[in-house]
């Protein structure tokens, strides 16, 4: 997805975004600062283009050569790469046909992926120059040497992290059709002061804040112009509780508007601090408004001590309660298997406790060793032993071998399209009882997750109504509850879910929805995967 304009560009910012929803934050902070921090000439040169991991290597190809147009003598052409864990790959492969087909140009590499252990990726062999860390001020004093010189000397430049008041904000570069149909990123600080091994975020030394009065008034803009889903990257939006404050209170105004109809915020919160200032406003939101995400990732006191992990146990369980029974925000809640010394039957603990909590969602991650991160000090003691092609997740440790990785990898996708996804509120407790003395609500799901992997042999391109079926075989055949029990209760959770197929196990149910006799096909059965944000958050918040 390009942005048009009537001459040729000298520079492009591109990027392969996972989904077309998904709008480049960090492309339009580096757009935003070729003025400032290179010229306005070099800004005038400069164009925003956007894919998704869907399209083809050689149409981006064609599509970036001719948006460059043709070569000229003594102009150089510049192409800078965002490059993350989930399109190294795709990027990687693109950047060498690119180089292939015109050798002038210069690529510029850039992002998380790169920003660490650069002298072993392929793509950095194909590269011109990578930035590693902050590219807000040195892609433009990069791309200002390329065109006029001194050309630079090294191929690896670390960023300038200049301070955040010499930063332009970027959000005017998110066009009208952007604030309609994206995700609108946004951020009030930067870093974080936490040290999760895990966690790129660890690196920094603390969290640097905007100055809140120019980032409320680029919220207000963006609300005037339409934007009503706003999504923080923030790693502790509640950190420095009175810029919280602010910002919530900012949405809470807007509320007051009739304009405010759609209104969704989401922001990632630290689990154990939640002052009484923050409750008091959170309070205030209606349904469907808020949504925090919640990273619990471990239970056990001795993994997050080995991890460098700093949590509240008891505060973290009473502010979830809180949450639940105080307020209307939508918890989206992160356990991470895997961790150094955390086994499956540690992991089953921690994911019953945080079960019996009761939050809308339970995101099951799998421990990722992203480049860079204190993670890997634990690799040799530990056992680690990480897939070497992104998104470098552990395949076994010393307490958790790769047979039951792999159990708890399908498991993890079950549970979100079961669980997570809304579809099953009154279904799900029938999966979680616990059958045996040996059971608990994990090892229940673990046997369904088991039998459903036997049955279908696949953990993507499950409809609604294959879920449904797969759901009433098991509980009628696995576990022997009579189908005149079942039946009601997977009908009713579908009719509520606004699915408009027949599953078979209610073909013979009268559904107003529609649907044939037998399977239906078409836009009813779409996948699972595809609904929004809205709709998961509707289907859990509905009666």
């Amino acid at each position: 997805m390009s942005n048009g304009t009537s001459s040729p560009p000298q520079i492009i910012l591109c990027t392969l975004n996972a989904k077309y929803i998904h709008a480049s934050l960090g492309l339009r902070y580096l757009l935003a600062n070729m003025a400032r921090h290179g010229s306005q000439a070099l800004a005038e040169k400069t164009r925003l283009v956007e894919y998704t991991l869907a399209r083809p290597i050689q149409d981006m190809v064609s599509d970036l050569l001719a948006t460059l147009g043709d070569e000229k003598a003594g102009a150089t052409q510049v192409i800078g790469f965002g490059v993350y864990i989930w399109n190294v790959i795709q990027t990687t492969e693109l950047v060498r046909q690119l180089q292939l087909k015109r050798p002038s140009l210069k690529v510029v590499l850039g992002g998380p992926e790169v920003s660490h252990e650069t002298e072993s990726q392929e793509i950095v062999k194909w590269a011109d120059h990578v930035i590693t860390g902050w590219g807000d001020v040195s892609f433009p004093k990069l791309c200002l040497a390329l065109i006029h010189g001194p050309k630079p000397l090294m191929k690896v430049i670390q960023g300038e992290q200049a301070p955040l008041d010499q930063i332009e904000l970027p959000y005017s570069h998110f066009t009208d059709s952007d604030l309609a149909h994206r995700l609108l990123y946004v951020e009030a600080s930067r870093g974080c002061p936490f040290k999760c091994e895990f966690c790129l975020s660890s690196l920094d030394k603390t969290a640097w804040a905007f100055e809140l009065e120019s980032l409320l008034a680029e919220l207000h803009t963006l609300y005037q112009r339409g934007a009503r889903n706003f999504k923080f990257v923030d790693r502790t939006f509640n950190l420095k509780i009175d810029a919280s404050v602010q910002i919530l209170q900012f949405f809470l105004d807007r509320l007051n508007e009739d304009s405010s109809k759609g209104m969704l915020v989401h922001f990632e919160v630290i689990p154990d601090h939640l002052p009484d200032r923050l409750k008091h406003l959170i309070a205030q939101f209606p349904p469907g408004v808020l949504q925090f995400e919640v990273g619990i990732q471990s239970f056990n006191t001795e993994v997050q001590q080995l991890i460098s992990r700093r949590q509240d146990n008891v505060q973290t369980e009473a502010n979830l309660r809180w949450l639940l029974s105080n307020s209307n925000a939508h918890l989206h809640t992160d356990l991470i298997f895997g961790l150094p010394g955390e086994s499956i039957e540690s992991f089953a603990q921690g994911f019953d406790r945080l079960l019996d909590i009761g939050p809308q969602e339970i995101q099951l991650g799998i421990l990722k060793r992203l480049r860079g991160t204190p993670i890997s000090r634990h690799t040799e003691a530990h056992g680690m032993v990480y897939d070497i092609q992104p998104p470098y997740v552990v395949l076994e440790s010393k307490v958790v071998n790769a047979h039951d990785m792999k159990r708890f990898s399908r498991m993890a996708k079950y549970w979100d399209l079961v669980a997570n996804s809304g579809r099953f509120k009154k279904s799900l407790p029938l999966l979680l009882v616990h059958r045996s003395s040996t059971y608990s609500s994990f090892w229940a799901f673990m046997h369904f997750s088991d039998a459903l992997w036997l049955s279908t042999g696949k953990t993507y391109g499950l409809t609604p109504e294959d879920l449904v079926d797969a759901v009433f075989d098991y509980l009628t055949q696995a576990w022997g509850l009579q189908p005149e029990e079942v039946r009601p209760v997977l009908l009713a959770d579908y009719l509520e879910s606004g699915a408009r197929a027949r599953p078979r196990c209610l073909a013979s149910e009268q559904l107003p929805l529609g649907g044939n006799q037998r399977h239906a096909a078409g836009p009813a059965s779409q996948m699972v995967q595809r609904q929004s944000l809205r709709e998961r958050q509707n289907r859990h918040t509905s009666a």
